[in-house]
């Protein structure tokens, strides 16, 4: 099982180099996205705090969304879906694999670059840290309860505008309890409990979310 959940986590890896234009669009979004409010804000040190983290969470949410459409769109066009679902190893389990994978290419860059955009903001050292603690535990989420919403618009017309009206909804307990740990932290209150809610939610999602999207692939292959 783990040697299977390696292989198509490394397959998918290797589909991504191929597409790395796909990686570099959503990435320059991200920073392109951060770096306008503050040019649009103007330099007020005590404003870019206030609405840093906010942006930055926003900026991330929209870069993952973008390259949702082809986490099970070209697999489920060219038949490699229904191969997955004739194999012995759990369907879950695999797509449990394309998941870390797109984690890997779409959200931990989201990581590693938050804390250097952060400083556009005038975000503190402390601040820059929890960005990047609640980022390392949001951005799985987001890749978690996006892939649901990719496999219950497989195949329909419009998929990309529907699986963005279907995502985003989901998306708001990330965002709100993310960016709240910031503005806890920064008006003097606990921050722990943001970061808890967010762990559990983390933790459930990789619980439920492989075998909902495993369901919903199902469905769309019949």
């Amino acid at each position: 099982m783990a040697s299977t959940l390696f292989a198509m986590l490394r397959r998918e890896l290797l589909l991504a180099l191929r597409r790395r234009s796909d990686v570099a669009t959503a990435l320059a979004f991200f920073v392109i996205v951060a770096s306008l409010f503050p040019l649009a804000i103007g330099p007020e040190p005590q404003r870019l705090r206030q609405i840093g983290p906010g942006v930055l969470w926003v900026g991330a949410l929209l870069s993952t969304l973008l390259g949702l459409h082809r986490m099970f769109g070209d697999d489920f066009a060219d038949g490699t879906l229904e191969q997955m679902l004739l194999s012995p190893t759990p369907l879950a389990w695999l797509i449990g694999g394309k998941i870390a994978a797109h984690w890997l290419v779409a959200g931990l860059p989201l990581v590693l670059l938050a804390p250097l955009l952060g400083l556009q903001f005038a975000l503190p050292g402390p601040a820059l840290a929890l960005l990047t603690v609640a980022l390392l535990l949001g951005t799985p989420l987001l890749s978690l309860v996006g892939a649901i919403g990719a496999a219950l618009t497989l195949g329909a017309r419009g998929g990309g505008a529907l699986l963005a009206l279907l995502v985003l909804p989901l998306y708001v307990p990330a965002l709100v309890f993310g960016a709240g740990a910031l503005t806890a932290q920064a008006t003097g209150l606990d921050y722990t409990g943001h970061l808890a809610l967010l762990g559990a939610m983390l933790v459930m999602a990789l619980f439920l979310a492989p075998l909902a999207t495993a369901a919903a692939v199902r469905i769309a292959l019949e």
